[in-house]
């Protein structure tokens, strides 16, 4: 074969391995399909919005100050800070798709030692459980600090500040952070879901 052909079989292999992997699972809810693949989705926003100011500098942001690095070591550069951060926060949003796919039932074969093997339920009732639970409390303490006019840490928002709403920057920060309230309801929902359909015995089985 040439590397022209082997190249498509190489994508079509992984084609195939990402499909079965993100097929529906039987006894899934459509509901819960719909809710976990919503979850990537409303945590993109706020991704796209740091990228787009800090990493590439859009000028959306009002007033920024020279020294935007915060507590970060001085060895980490502010750009890549943002960017990992946006993709490690993607990749935790997604792990909810996780709770009704296949790979949320049998550890895959690139797991070493557990591939092939049966998830256990509470592996991955747990994890989404606590992590719902942190993530509504957070983004709800948020909003309504942010009604209040107050930051998480009880500091009054400047008036020419990033959160300040009276400015299409701030109303444009705040609009693509929104979505992230969204998160935790509706990761607390689909695991849920995964844990009645792994414990009952109409359920996929445990």
């Amino acid at each position: 074969m040439t590397d022209s052909v082997v190249t498509v079989a190489d994508r079509g292999r992984v084609r195939d391995a990402w499909k079965r992997a993100h097929e529906p699972i039987p006894g899934v809810p459509a509901w819960a399909r719909r809710a976990a693949l919503l979850v990537p989705l409303v945590v993109l926003p706020s991704s796209v919005w740091r990228i787009s100011a800090v990493a590439l500098h859009v000028p959306i942001v009002k007033d920024v100050p020279a020294d935007s690095s915060g507590n970060l070591p001085s060895w980490i550069p502010v750009e890549l800070y943002v960017v990992l951060l946006s993709i490690v926060s993607e990749l935790l949003a997604f792990t909810a798709v996780g709770l009704v796919s296949t790979w949320g039932e049998v550890f895959p074969q690139w797991v070493p030692f557990l591939r092939g093997r049966r998830v256990p339920t509470l592996a991955a009732v747990i994890p989404g459980a606590i992590g719902a639970t942190i993530l509504t409390v957070l983004w709800i303490e948020m909003l309504v600090m942010l009604a209040l006019g107050r930051t998480l840490t009880g500091g009054a928002i400047p008036d020419d500040g990033v959160l300040d709403v009276h400015t299409w920057q701030g109303l444009l920060a705040a609009v693509m952070y929104a979505p992230l309230i969204a998160w935790g309801p509706l990761l607390g929902a689909v695991t849920f879901a995964y844990y009645r359909r792994r414990t009952t015995p109409s359920g996929n089985g445990r």
